[in-house]
């Protein structure tokens, strides 16, 4: 019995000191032996198979935003009270302004203005008339070119149409020119408006767009290519013709989807091409675009050997010629210890050309944007993960605000300083080198935005993010009746959400409802409040709200692609050395 009882108080002391220590130490080799997916950021871990939707809250999300949509009182103000918003213009700096102050009004935190950099020169329309004034009078429907110079009061000249298609052109026309004011620009044929201006998707364009391209499309170096090569004859000829003493120069307006630039509409966004906001690269003579019709008329009459009189007023104000330009930054902070570091953006670009108040491009986007943190301010949401708005400006321009603000807090791509690169712009010069990643960058869930003018949204571009697809699905399964249905891999171009693409962060663009963007008012003069669509705008900023919510509540930030590597796409892009028997160029030559 005595050892017996010797036995039972050994194991006993082993059970209270020996086993814990065995078992800490498991815990410990546990520890070690947990799976490395502990560590990754939740956007690498497996996503749900069903989404935890707040059902209330898209109730909340739709009453507030359908029902009392501020979105149009927003609109007034920016398109009629502030007006055209040219990228370093005064009223651009305006709308700045008047943004970060309304967002601080309806309660968000750290409303600010974010410096991206030098943009160019600064520069306004004060008034522009044109018209002819033999062989007969006629009043002519034209705006001075954006960063076009003033004529310096009232000119009258000459006519004359040149054709201009190479620099051994310029040949035809030396000592012809002085005094004259030069139509330049090709007669286009003007089409009747057989179809309407004004047309919603149907089911059939939304399978169309659902559908993923698999016909190669023209690359867009190619597409570069010939852009760089229009824009170097152009700057070319307007030194010209300069040189030559010529007084201004007409371009007659493109023409929109439909042949819907025509009967007054004018799209005024070119000029003497896209740099004319650099000092070096400054429109030398004054440049206005024309409507069509009164384009044709002294066209045809030149033609006919006619002879007409032209009498124009060009009056502008120039600026600094170093402005910057700046984003509206804003936020609603996340309240969840664990997620409110991270970070969801909404935004669009607030910077608009100057023939009307960029209604449609991009103010819609704008307001919706704002509408959606005001939505969100007066429900009092209490956001998960850090909800933050970005209005950017220079987008018209070449993305300049978004990709500045990007490049400051996420990311960049490096590009080449080969000097035949440095006369590109900088986002058109080739990779030097992968994507280079900033600490701020793997807290960012994802950015949404508005730009492809007032339709409502029905759907969204996963951006080739297909890991997306079946969280979106089950996101829009609740907003089908506000005709939310479509969801296609096609990636879209041409707007901000290519920033945060480029360095690897979820960017998407919504699908919107055509109306008449393409058609009449996308850079036109006729882009104006009176083309906003209410109803569309409210739907759209409720929808937007619902998506940036569900990104702020759910545990796991979205998935991402994997990142992008620019610097390999000529080496992928290039064809395979597979033809049997060709030569080397060293064999060849020995031959």
């Amino acid at each position: 019995m005595r050892f017996h009882s010797f036995f039972r108080v050994r194991f006993a002391l082993f059970l209270c000191f020996v086993l814990p220590l065995s078992i800490s130490a498991a815990d410990k080799n546990k520890e070690k032996a947990a799976p490395p997916e502990a560590d990754k950021p939740s956007y690498e871990l497996p996503q749900p198979a069903k989404e935890n939707l707040g059902y209330t809250m898209y109730q909340r999300i739709r009453d507030e935003g359908l029902t009392h949509s501020h979105v149009m009182d927003f609109a007034s103000a920016l398109m009629d009270g502030i007006g055209p918003r040219l990228t370093g213009s005064p009223n651009l700096r305006r709308a700045n302004e008047w943004t970060r102050n309304q967002l601080a009004a309806m309660g968000c935190s750290n409303a600010h203005l974010e410096d991206w950099g030098e943009f160019g020169m600064g520069w306004q329309q004060l008034n522009t008339w044109v018209r002819m004034t033999s062989p007969d009078t006629a009043v002519f429907i034209a705006q001075a070119a954006p960063w076009s110079p003033s004529t310096n009061g009232a000119v009258n000249g000459q006519a004359i149409w040149i054709d201009i298609k190479d620099e051994k052109d310029f040949d035809k026309y030396k000592g012809k020119l002085a005094g004259k004011i030069v139509l330049l620009g090709e007669m286009r044929e003007v089409n009747p408006v057989d179809k309407p201006l004004f047309t919603r998707m149907d089911d059939k364009d939304l399978a169309k767009t659902a559908d993923f391209p698999l016909e190669k499309q023209k690359a867009f170096s190619d597409r570069m290519q010939e852009y760089i090569k229009r824009a170097a004859l152009l700057d070319k000829t307007g030194k010209f013709l300069a040189s030559e003493h010529a007084l201004a120069i007409i371009l007659p307006s493109r023409d929109g989807r439909d042949s819907g630039g025509s009967g007054g509409t004018i799209f005024d966004d070119g000029g003497l091409g896209r740099s004319a906001y650099k000092r070096d690269h400054a429109n030398p003579l004054p440049v206005v675009v024309t409507a069509i019709e009164n384009y044709g008329r002294v066209y045809r009459l030149l033609k006919a050997n006619v002879p007409v009189s032209i009498e124009m007023n060009v009056d502008v104000k120039y600026f600094d010629d170093h402005e910057h330009g700046f984003d509206t930054i804003a936020e609603i902070p996340g309240t969840d210890p664990k997620l409110k570091d991270e970070v969801v953006m909404v935004g669009g670009h607030l910077d608009s050309w100057a023939a009307a108040t960029g209604a449609t491009d991009n103010g819609a986007g704008t307001v919706v944007a704002m509408e959606v943190m005001r939505i969100f301010n007066t429900l009092q949401v209490k956001p998960r993960r850090t909800i933050r708005i970005g209005l950017w400006t220079g987008e018209e321009q070449g993305l300049f605000g978004s990709r500045g603000y990007v490049k400051q807090h996420f990311g960049y791509v490096p590009r080449s300083t080969a000097p035949d690169q440095l006369e590109k712009p900088e986002s058109m010069r080739k990779p030097a080198g992968p994507v280079v990643i900033k600490p701020e960058q793997p807290e960012v869930s994802g950015y949404f935005n508005v730009d492809n003018g007032t339709g409502k949204i029905l759907g969204i571009y996963l951006q080739g993010n297909t890991a997306i697809a079946p969280i979106f699905s089950q996101w829009m399964e609740p907003l089908k009746d506000l005709g939310v249905t479509t969801i296609t891999a096609r990636n879209t171009g041409g707007t901000d959400h290519l920033s945060f693409d480029a360095v690897g962060i979820p960017g998407f663009q919504f699908i919107q409802d055509g109306l008449d963007y393409e058609s009449r008012t996308h850079h036109s003069n006729m882009d104006t409040y009176e083309r906003l669509q209410p109803a569309d705008l409210a739907q759209a900023a409720t929808v937007e709200a619902i998506f940036v919510y569900n990104t702020a509540m759910r545990d796991q930030m979205l998935p991402r692609k994997p990142l992008p590597h620019p610097e390999l796409e000529e080496q992928l892009s290039a064809p395979l050395k597979v033809m049997p028997g060709v030569l080397e160029p060293a064999e060849e030559s020995k031959d």
